[in-house]
């Protein structure tokens, strides 16, 4: 298995939609940034689908690296401080 490129250093401000599901990119690699596009394809890397339990603007993780997925939880702040590698 690949491990996720980092797409950003930093979270994704995003408005969710009570009720509706979404699939965030947990691979890095898509170019639909934070949602899946299908570029997991062959990374052995899954998205992770979750429904919004309320309509809200939520920070979604941009470093792939949380422990919280989908959501940031500061991982990428340990990434600038040991220079993006992980």
């Amino acid at each position: 298995m690949m491990k996720p490129k980092i797409a950003q250093i930093g979270p994704y401000e995003v408005e969710l939609k009570e009720g509706k599901r979404y699939l965030w990119c947990a691979c890095g690699r898509s170019k639909d940034q934070p949602f899946c596009d299908g570029s997991h394809e062959g990374t052995g890397i899954k998205p992770v689908s979750f429904k919004a339990e309320k309509s809200e603007k939520a920070a979604l993780c941009g470093c792939k690296h949380t422990k919280h997925p989908p959501y940031c939880d500061g991982t990428h702040e340990t990434i600038e401080k040991i220079g993006g590698d992980f």
